[in-house]
């Protein structure tokens, strides 16, 4: 028995890397095939206590809006929960105490 590599069979170079979901699909010919698809993004969290950061879409739909319609607009938007931001302004105001 003779190896051989098989060019079909070998995926493209975008299809290589673990980035990309695999799924084995039987098709209706009877062959087992390999589909491919992005992994899901995860949503975006706060960097302080970690909570759901509101007013943020996910990467996976990103693309399809503008930069400031991707995130609040208020300073460390997109980056701290209102809540953090609050007690982080009343920290700075204060002073280190």
């Amino acid at each position: 028995m003779k190896l051989r590599m098989v060019m079909d069979e070998l995926p493209s170079p975008k299809y290589r890397s673990r980035s990309m979901l695999r799924k084995k699909v039987r098709t209706s010919g009877g062959k087992l095939v390999t589909h491919y698809r992005r992994r899901k993004a995860n949503k975006p969290v706060c960097a302080s206590c970690g909570a759901l950061l509101s007013g943020c879409w996910s990467e996976s739909v990103s693309h399809l809006k503008s930069k400031t319609q991707r995130r609040p607009d208020r300073p460390y938007g997109g980056y701290l929960c209102s809540r953090c931001l609050k007690s982080f302004y009343k920290i700075s105001v204060r002073g280190n105490e």
